[in-house]
Protein backbone atom coordinates (compact mmCIF):
# COMPACT_ATOMS: atom_id res chain seq x y z
CA UNK A 1 0.00 0.00 0.00
CA UNK A 2 2.84 2.38 0.79
CA UNK A 3 4.22 1.89 -2.73
CA UNK A 4 0.84 2.81 -4.24
CA UNK A 5 0.62 5.97 -2.14
CA UNK A 6 4.18 6.92 -3.12
CA UNK A 7 3.30 6.47 -6.80
CA UNK A 8 0.22 8.66 -6.46
CA UNK A 9 2.24 11.36 -4.71
CA UNK A 10 4.68 11.23 -7.62
CA UNK A 11 2.12 11.21 -10.43
CA UNK A 12 -0.67 13.26 -8.85
CA UNK A 13 -3.40 10.95 -10.18
CA UNK A 14 -4.37 7.30 -10.16
CA UNK A 15 -6.98 4.96 -11.63
CA UNK A 16 -7.85 2.45 -8.91
CA UNK A 17 -9.61 -0.87 -9.14
CA UNK A 18 -11.77 -2.34 -6.38
CA UNK A 19 -9.94 -3.13 -3.16
CA UNK A 20 -11.60 -5.85 -1.11
CA UNK A 21 -12.23 -4.96 2.54
CA UNK A 22 -11.97 -7.92 4.90
CA UNK A 23 -14.25 -7.41 7.91
CA UNK A 24 -12.63 -10.34 9.73
CA UNK A 25 -9.29 -8.57 10.13
CA UNK A 26 -8.52 -7.12 13.58
CA UNK A 27 -9.23 -3.41 14.27
CA UNK A 28 -5.52 -2.59 13.97
CA UNK A 29 -5.74 -3.30 10.22
CA UNK A 30 -7.13 -0.10 8.77
CA UNK A 31 -9.13 -0.33 5.54
CA UNK A 32 -6.83 0.21 2.58
CA UNK A 33 -9.43 2.45 0.91
CA UNK A 34 -9.62 4.49 4.10
CA UNK A 35 -5.84 4.63 4.38
CA UNK A 36 -5.53 5.83 0.80
CA UNK A 37 -8.05 8.62 1.26
CA UNK A 38 -6.76 9.87 4.60
CA UNK A 39 -3.05 9.62 3.71
CA UNK A 40 -3.56 11.75 0.59
CA UNK A 41 -6.30 13.92 2.13
CA UNK A 42 -8.73 13.04 -0.66
CA UNK A 43 -11.49 14.82 1.20
CA UNK A 44 -14.11 15.04 -1.57
CA UNK A 45 -15.69 11.93 -3.05
CA UNK A 46 -17.73 12.91 -6.11
CA UNK A 47 -20.20 10.70 -7.94
CA UNK A 48 -22.24 11.91 -10.91
CA UNK A 49 -25.31 9.70 -11.04
CA UNK A 50 -27.09 10.04 -14.38
CA UNK A 51 -29.35 8.00 -16.61
CA UNK A 52 -27.36 6.31 -19.36
CA UNK A 53 -28.39 5.57 -22.96
CA UNK A 54 -29.74 2.13 -23.66
CA UNK A 55 -30.22 1.13 -20.01
CA UNK A 56 -33.82 0.45 -19.00
CA UNK A 57 -34.62 1.73 -15.51
CA UNK A 58 -37.74 2.77 -13.62
CA UNK A 59 -36.76 6.45 -13.50
CA UNK A 60 -35.61 8.52 -16.48
CA UNK A 61 -33.48 11.64 -16.78
CA UNK A 62 -31.73 11.25 -13.42
CA UNK A 63 -28.88 13.76 -13.10
CA UNK A 64 -27.55 14.03 -9.53
CA UNK A 65 -24.11 14.99 -8.25
CA UNK A 66 -23.31 13.40 -4.88
CA UNK A 67 -20.50 14.93 -2.81
CA UNK A 68 -19.35 12.94 0.20
CA UNK A 69 -16.91 14.05 2.89
CA UNK A 70 -14.25 11.38 2.61
CA UNK A 71 -11.93 11.60 5.62
CA UNK A 72 -13.89 11.66 8.88
CA UNK A 73 -17.36 10.83 10.24
CA UNK A 74 -17.96 7.16 11.06
CA UNK A 75 -14.99 6.26 8.85
CA UNK A 76 -12.51 7.83 11.28
CA UNK A 77 -11.63 4.27 12.39
CA UNK A 78 -11.73 5.23 16.05
CA UNK A 79 -13.38 2.47 18.04
CA UNK A 80 -12.60 0.31 21.01
CA UNK A 81 -14.15 -2.25 23.33
CA UNK A 82 -14.40 -0.42 26.64
CA UNK A 83 -15.52 -3.54 28.51
CA UNK A 84 -16.32 -7.01 27.23
CA UNK A 85 -19.39 -6.84 25.00
CA UNK A 86 -19.45 -3.02 24.81
CA UNK A 87 -17.91 -1.30 21.77
CA UNK A 88 -17.62 2.46 21.46
CA UNK A 89 -17.22 3.95 17.99
CA UNK A 90 -16.35 7.61 17.59
CA UNK A 91 -17.92 9.66 14.81
CA UNK A 92 -15.71 12.67 14.17
CA UNK A 93 -17.24 15.82 12.70
CA UNK A 94 -15.10 18.97 12.62
CA UNK A 95 -15.92 22.50 11.63
CA UNK A 96 -12.88 22.72 9.34
CA UNK A 97 -13.72 19.62 7.34
CA UNK A 98 -17.43 20.41 7.21
CA UNK A 99 -16.83 23.92 5.89
CA UNK A 100 -14.32 22.55 3.38
CA UNK A 101 -16.67 19.95 1.87
CA UNK A 102 -19.61 22.36 1.86
CA UNK A 103 -17.56 24.97 0.02
CA UNK A 104 -16.43 22.31 -2.45
CA UNK A 105 -20.07 21.38 -3.11
CA UNK A 106 -21.19 24.94 -3.76
CA UNK A 107 -18.18 25.75 -5.93
CA UNK A 108 -18.83 22.65 -8.02
CA UNK A 109 -22.52 23.48 -8.25
CA UNK A 110 -21.72 26.95 -9.57
CA UNK A 111 -19.08 25.61 -11.98
CA UNK A 112 -21.53 23.05 -13.40
CA UNK A 113 -24.44 25.51 -13.62
CA UNK A 114 -26.48 23.71 -10.96
CA UNK A 115 -29.29 25.43 -9.11
CA UNK A 116 -29.66 23.64 -5.77
CA UNK A 117 -27.52 22.01 -3.08
CA UNK A 118 -29.14 19.65 -0.56
CA UNK A 119 -27.34 18.79 2.69
CA UNK A 120 -28.11 15.28 3.95
CA UNK A 121 -27.89 14.75 7.72
CA UNK A 122 -29.29 13.20 10.89
CA UNK A 123 -29.19 16.34 13.03
CA UNK A 124 -32.56 15.52 14.54
CA UNK A 125 -30.80 12.77 16.53
CA UNK A 126 -27.10 13.64 16.38
CA UNK A 127 -27.63 17.23 17.37
CA UNK A 128 -23.98 18.06 18.00
CA UNK A 129 -22.12 16.18 15.26
CA UNK A 130 -24.59 16.38 12.38
CA UNK A 131 -25.84 19.66 13.81
CA UNK A 132 -22.36 21.12 13.29
CA UNK A 133 -22.20 19.75 9.75
CA UNK A 134 -25.59 21.23 8.88
CA UNK A 135 -24.70 24.60 10.43
CA UNK A 136 -21.49 24.74 8.38
CA UNK A 137 -23.45 24.02 5.20
CA UNK A 138 -25.83 26.87 6.04
CA UNK A 139 -22.91 29.25 6.62
CA UNK A 140 -21.34 28.39 3.28
CA UNK A 141 -24.71 28.61 1.50
CA UNK A 142 -25.05 32.23 2.58
CA UNK A 143 -22.07 33.06 0.39
CA UNK A 144 -23.74 31.60 -2.70
CA UNK A 145 -27.00 33.53 -3.10
CA UNK A 146 -27.35 32.32 -6.69
CA UNK A 147 -27.71 28.69 -5.54
CA UNK A 148 -30.70 27.47 -3.56
CA UNK A 149 -30.01 25.48 -0.39
CA UNK A 150 -32.09 22.98 1.53
CA UNK A 151 -31.51 20.02 3.82
CA UNK A 152 -33.04 16.60 4.33
CA UNK A 153 -32.76 13.86 6.96
CA UNK A 154 -30.94 10.85 5.56
CA UNK A 155 -33.70 8.28 6.03
CA UNK A 156 -36.20 10.52 4.26
CA UNK A 157 -33.57 11.14 1.58
CA UNK A 158 -33.34 7.46 0.64
CA UNK A 159 -37.13 7.24 0.34
CA UNK A 160 -37.32 10.42 -1.74
CA UNK A 161 -34.54 9.17 -4.04
CA UNK A 162 -36.50 6.03 -4.84
CA UNK A 163 -39.85 7.79 -5.29
CA UNK A 164 -38.86 11.16 -6.82
CA UNK A 165 -35.15 11.39 -7.69
CA UNK A 166 -35.64 14.26 -10.13
CA UNK A 167 -36.04 16.67 -7.21
CA UNK A 168 -32.30 16.40 -6.39
CA UNK A 169 -29.53 18.35 -8.07
CA UNK A 170 -26.33 18.48 -5.97
CA UNK A 171 -26.18 16.65 -2.63
CA UNK A 172 -23.53 17.03 0.09
CA UNK A 173 -23.20 14.83 3.17
CA UNK A 174 -20.90 13.27 5.76
CA UNK A 175 -19.02 10.06 5.05
CA UNK A 176 -21.38 7.21 5.99
CA UNK A 177 -24.49 8.82 4.51
CA UNK A 178 -22.57 9.34 1.29
CA UNK A 179 -21.79 5.64 1.17
CA UNK A 180 -25.47 4.76 1.54
CA UNK A 181 -26.83 7.42 -0.83
CA UNK A 182 -24.30 6.68 -3.58
CA UNK A 183 -25.31 3.01 -3.58
CA UNK A 184 -29.01 3.91 -3.74
CA UNK A 185 -28.34 6.22 -6.68
CA UNK A 186 -26.23 3.63 -8.48
CA UNK A 187 -29.17 1.24 -8.22
CA UNK A 188 -31.49 3.85 -9.71
CA UNK A 189 -29.46 4.12 -12.93
CA UNK A 190 -28.70 0.43 -13.40
CA UNK A 191 -26.20 -0.75 -10.82
CA UNK A 192 -22.57 -0.53 -9.67
CA UNK A 193 -21.13 -1.47 -13.04
CA UNK A 194 -22.24 1.79 -14.61
CA UNK A 195 -21.21 4.63 -12.29
CA UNK A 196 -17.72 6.14 -12.02
CA UNK A 197 -16.42 7.98 -8.99
CA UNK A 198 -13.64 10.39 -8.12
CA UNK A 199 -11.74 11.31 -4.97
CA UNK A 200 -10.26 14.80 -4.94
CA UNK A 201 -7.87 16.58 -2.61
CA UNK A 202 -5.88 19.76 -2.96
CA UNK A 203 -2.91 17.91 -4.46
CA UNK A 204 -4.07 14.49 -5.67
CA UNK A 205 -6.98 12.79 -7.41
CA UNK A 206 -7.91 9.10 -7.52
CA UNK A 207 -10.55 7.73 -9.90
CA UNK A 208 -12.48 4.49 -9.46
CA UNK A 209 -15.86 2.83 -9.76
CA UNK A 210 -18.27 4.65 -7.48
CA UNK A 211 -19.62 1.57 -5.71
CA UNK A 212 -18.58 -2.03 -5.20
CA UNK A 213 -20.75 -5.03 -6.01
CA UNK A 214 -20.87 -6.95 -2.72
CA UNK A 215 -22.71 -9.94 -4.16
CA UNK A 216 -21.23 -13.17 -5.48
CA UNK A 217 -17.76 -12.69 -6.93
CA UNK A 218 -17.63 -12.40 -10.72
CA UNK A 219 -13.85 -12.30 -10.96
CA UNK A 220 -12.47 -14.33 -13.86
CA UNK A 221 -15.89 -15.05 -15.38
CA UNK A 222 -15.75 -12.48 -18.22
CA UNK A 223 -19.13 -11.01 -17.26
CA UNK A 224 -18.13 -7.86 -15.37
CA UNK A 225 -19.47 -4.60 -16.74
CA UNK A 226 -16.45 -2.44 -17.71
CA UNK A 227 -18.51 0.74 -18.12
CA UNK A 228 -17.87 2.28 -14.69
CA UNK A 229 -14.10 1.82 -14.89
CA UNK A 230 -13.93 3.19 -18.43
CA UNK A 231 -16.00 6.22 -17.46
CA UNK A 232 -13.74 6.70 -14.43
CA UNK A 233 -10.85 6.74 -16.90
CA UNK A 234 -12.65 9.52 -18.76
CA UNK A 235 -12.92 11.52 -15.54
CA UNK A 236 -9.16 11.15 -15.09
CA UNK A 237 -8.52 12.30 -18.66
CA UNK A 238 -10.73 15.34 -18.08
CA UNK A 239 -8.85 16.07 -14.84
CA UNK A 240 -5.61 15.99 -16.84
CA UNK A 241 -7.21 18.36 -19.37
CA UNK A 242 -7.15 15.71 -22.09
CA UNK A 243 -10.74 16.53 -22.94
CA UNK A 244 -10.66 15.34 -26.56
CA UNK A 245 -9.54 11.88 -25.50
CA UNK A 246 -12.09 11.77 -22.70
CA UNK A 247 -14.90 12.70 -25.09
CA UNK A 248 -13.78 10.10 -27.62
CA UNK A 249 -13.77 7.25 -25.09
CA UNK A 250 -16.98 8.38 -23.42
CA UNK A 251 -18.77 8.63 -26.75
CA UNK A 252 -17.62 5.13 -27.70
CA UNK A 253 -18.87 3.74 -24.39
CA UNK A 254 -22.30 5.33 -24.83
CA UNK A 255 -22.50 4.11 -28.41
CA UNK A 256 -21.84 0.54 -27.29
CA UNK A 257 -24.41 0.82 -24.49
CA UNK A 258 -27.08 1.45 -27.12
CA UNK A 259 -26.44 -2.06 -28.44
CA UNK A 260 -28.73 -4.16 -26.24
CA UNK A 261 -27.15 -7.44 -27.35
CA UNK A 262 -23.88 -6.30 -25.73
CA UNK A 263 -25.39 -5.59 -22.31
CA UNK A 264 -23.66 -7.57 -19.56
CA UNK A 265 -25.73 -9.72 -17.16
CA UNK A 266 -25.87 -7.03 -14.44
CA UNK A 267 -28.13 -4.93 -16.69
CA UNK A 268 -30.16 -7.80 -18.09
CA UNK A 269 -28.05 -8.94 -21.04
CA UNK A 270 -25.82 -11.83 -22.05
CA UNK A 271 -22.81 -9.90 -23.30
CA UNK A 272 -19.31 -10.60 -22.05
CA UNK A 273 -16.72 -8.15 -20.80
CA UNK A 274 -14.45 -8.83 -23.76
CA UNK A 275 -17.28 -8.31 -26.28
CA UNK A 276 -18.14 -4.95 -24.73
CA UNK A 277 -14.52 -3.80 -24.71
CA UNK A 278 -14.00 -4.92 -28.32
CA UNK A 279 -17.07 -2.97 -29.40
CA UNK A 280 -15.86 0.14 -27.59
CA UNK A 281 -12.44 -0.20 -29.24
CA UNK A 282 -14.08 -0.43 -32.67
CA UNK A 283 -16.12 2.68 -31.95
CA UNK A 284 -13.01 4.55 -30.85
CA UNK A 285 -11.15 3.52 -33.99
CA UNK A 286 -14.04 4.68 -36.17
CA UNK A 287 -13.58 8.25 -34.90
CA UNK A 288 -10.08 8.38 -36.35
CA UNK A 289 -6.78 9.01 -34.53
CA UNK A 290 -6.23 12.01 -32.28
CA UNK A 291 -2.98 13.92 -32.53
CA UNK A 292 -1.15 16.33 -30.27
CA UNK A 293 -3.11 19.24 -31.73
CA UNK A 294 -6.25 17.89 -30.06
CA UNK A 295 -4.73 18.17 -26.59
Amino acid sequence: MSNAITAIRRNGVALKGNIETNHTLPPSHKSRNNLLRTSLDLYANVMHCQSLPGVQTRHKNIDIIIIRENTEGEYSSLEHESVSGVVESLKIITRHHSLRIADYAFKLAREKGRRRVTAVHKANIMKLGDGLFLQCCKEVASGYPDIAFDSMIVDNTTMQLVSKPEQFDVMVMPNLYGNVVSNVCAGLVGGPGLVPGANYGNNYAVFETATRNTGKSIAGRNIANPTAMLLASCLMLDHLKLHEYASMVRGAVFQTMNETKLHTPDIGGQGTTSEVVQSIMRNIQSTGPLTAEHI
